[in-house]
């Protein structure tokens, strides 16, 4: 049998090394906490990155956490300069600059590949009906010094790169901004694009899908959409991959309504086939 000190050594010893394994799991849950964290907030930068737009509400239900968290994480990304914190979400950035720099950019390079493909298409004398977006905004930049088009477009940040360039003329369709779009709304927005018959549309994409067809988060600007694809002779949806297979809230339309889908892959990409397979031309 052990003496009485030994017994109380034994004690001691066991107590230490509970503290010990007590500090460990602590130490290990906060960096595993931390670690969440991070990978929660990439997460949402990514969302906001691809789809110019986030819903505080959407976040919660796809990240399985609360609406408080989601605010907090929000609200730090904001702090740091990434997102643009709104009243019940986020915006991208990017969307909202129309004089940039490239790092400033989500998806720069394969943006301009989109972009260099689209221009491809425009020929002298062209009217041409552009929506906003980053991918449309790169087009404006790029667009050869001498070509001769006449734009149209409902995007704020798109008209003020457009007028960028001497030899295009750049009509802007004025009304109510949307803070979310950075484009112009309401019913003369629509009464006017009714009187217009564009050669060439080129739409922004936030979702889209060989099933669910192409889809958007803001009733708005679904319903300038629609306009817009029934005035022009031919539309042209823009997306970059990252994109394709997902799907936003509220139709636009099916791919049957689009004539040219124009992404950074090659024509020939597996991921194209579901696409080409609906009757779209893809570049």
């Amino acid at each position: 049998m052990l003496a009485l000190p030994a017994y109380r050594n034994i004690i001691r010893q066991a107590f230490f090394i509970s503290k010990v394994a007590n500090v460990v799991i602590l130490v290990l849950l906060t960096h595993f906490s931390v670690m969440l964290k991070k990978e929660r907030q990439a997460l949402i930068l990514r969302e906001v990155n691809i789809h110019n737009k986030v819903v505080l509400s959407d976040l919660s239900i796809k990240l399985d956490v609360s609406e408080d968290t989601v605010r907090r994480d929000l609200q730090e990304l904001a702090d740091a300069g990434k997102i643009i914190k709104v009243r019940g979400g986020a915006l991208s950035k990017s969307y909202h600059v129309y004089s940039y720099k490239e790092n400033e950019i989500y998806a720069y390079q394969e943006k301009t590949i989109i972009a260099r493909k689209a221009i491809s298409l425009l020929q002298e004398g062209m009217l041409v009906l552009i929506s906003g977006g980053s991918t449309n905004l790169e087009i404006a930049r790029i667009l050869p010094p001498d070509l001769k088009i006449t734009f149209v477009t409902m995007s704020l940040y798109t008209a003020m790169q457009l007028l960028e360039h001497q030899s295009s003329e750049t009509i802007f369709i004025g009304g109510h901004l949307s803070k979310a779009a950075g484009i112009a709304v309401g019913g003369e927005v629509v009464r006017t694009l009714k009187d217009i018959r564009p050669d060439l549309c080129l739409m922004g994409v936030n979702g889209i899908d060989a099933v669910d067809g192409m889809t958007e988060s803001d009733w708005e600007v679904v319903t300038i959409k629609k306009v817009m694809m029934e005035s022009s002779k031919k539309v042209v949806a823009l997306s970059i991959a990252e994109k394709l297979d997902s799907s936003q809230k509220i139709r636009v339309c099916g791919l049957d309504d689009l004539d040219v889908l124009i992404t950074e892959l090659d024509p020939e990409h597996h991921r194209l086939e579901p696409y080409r397979n609906m009757g779209v031309e893809i570049m």
